[in-house]
């Protein structure tokens, strides 16, 4: 066996170190896959936390978008509405909040078009007889007494994407077929002509806490959407 000097021993542990650094990889050794970064989660929400609205179903970047929407609009009503249209309308998707009293008013079903698809709506139009549902910002109206009861006019606000609901005769009602009952019979609620139809019951008190003027926001996970919304994409404004 040879002798090896101290200078010797450091010269053969440089040459495996050179090899194994040098070396190629082993045709069996599994390539290395990276990953995108995960999206950062948004900052902490004090109301949204208050209100509840995670435990209730409303996803924070819902939430966060009607803030934004409202903001941008100047609307200064106390009460905003959230249709939340990413859920199924076996779920209580439509929020009615006070932002002054910091209070979530409503949370129950609400309908959406029966030409937007069946348990979860998945196309949108702006289109005349359509019988689909509209995405964007609304501002409410008066109200009159329809067919379905009291009721309550819409105005869309977004060109494009709700402005002929006044044409089509799209307002917030109430319906028999928005209810429980219809969800165990049918597996999903029924479906409106492209109306927000809430419970006849609940209908009363959700249009007398929404008429003259508050924000309505009727949204989904919709690309086109989202893009081009004028609202969710003008430069933010503080309160």
């Amino acid at each position: 066996m040879p002798t090896y000097t101290k200078f010797g021993l450091l010269l053969v542990a440089a040459g495996l170190a050179y090899a194994c650094s040098s070396a190629p990889a082993s045709s069996t050794e599994q390539p290395v896959h990276l990953t995108a970064a995960a999206a950062p989660a948004l900052p902490d929400n004090p109301l949204y936390n208050e209100l509840g609205l995670e435990e209730a179903g409303l996803a924070q970047t819902v939430f966060e978008y009607a803030l934004t929407g409202r903001r941008n609009l100047g609307n200064r009503h106390p009460v905003l509405t959230i249709a939340d249209m990413s859920q199924p309308s076996t779920q209580k998707r439509l929020y009615v909040i006070d932002l002054k009293a910091r209070k979530l008013l409503f949370n129950t079903y609400v309908a959406h078009g029966r030409n937007s698809g069946g348990l979860v709506p998945e196309r949108f139009s702006n289109t005349p007889s359509s019988w689909q549902t509209s995405l964007g910002f609304y501002r409410t109206l008066g109200t009159y007494k329809g067919k379905h009861g009291l009721s309550l006019q819409l105005k869309g606000l977004e060109k494009g994407f709700n402005t002929n609901v006044q044409d089509r005769n799209i307002v917030l009602h109430g319906a028999n077929y928005v209810c429980e009952d219809t969800v165990r019979l049918k597996g999903r609620l029924g479906w409106s002509e492209g109306c927000p139809a809430v419970p006849y019951a609940l209908s009363k008190p959700i249009i007398l806490a929404v008429k003259d003027g508050s924000c309505l926001f009727v949204y989904a996970p919709n690309e086109d959407y989202l893009k081009k919304s004028v609202y969710l994409n003008a430069a933010k404004d503080t309160l």
